[in-house]
């Protein structure tokens, strides 16, 4: 579990609101390549979102704080992380933040899309 301040974008919920908890299609056979989703996720509609492999993700707190919960298939393994950065054009996610992003050093330098590593 990791707590997270109101304004933070991050490649991880559940105190009072988060909103845009996003997937983005890393399978470059895929027809979805490249196109993400985003949902709405907070304490009152108890909602979860699954990202299956295959695909990248990230969030935006939009309350004070959240309560980031992870259920994962393995082991972490942090030699297999990447990070895309989170304003890439290429991506266009629609950030539902009102002021300036808060990002981790690791966050604010991650890589375009069109560098990314990704699955068949």
């Amino acid at each position: 579990m990791a707590t997270h301040d109101s304004g933070n974008r991050r490649g991880r919920f559940h105190r009072l609101k988060l909103r845009a908890r996003l997937a983005g299609d890393l399978r470059q056979s895929s027809p979805t390549f490249g196109r993400w989703f985003g949902v709405t996720l907070s304490a009152g509609n108890r909602r979860q979102l699954w990202v299956p492999p295959g695909f990248a993700h990230g969030f935006a707190v939009t309350s004070e704080s959240a309560d980031v919960l992870y259920k994962v298939t393995d082991y972490w393994a942090p030699e297999h992380e990447r990070c895309l950065l989170w304003n890439d054009p290429a991506l266009g996610i629609d950030w539902p933040l009102a002021g300036a992003a808060i990002l981790s050093d690791r966050d604010g330098k991650g890589g375009l899309l069109a560098a990314a590593e990704v699955f068949d």
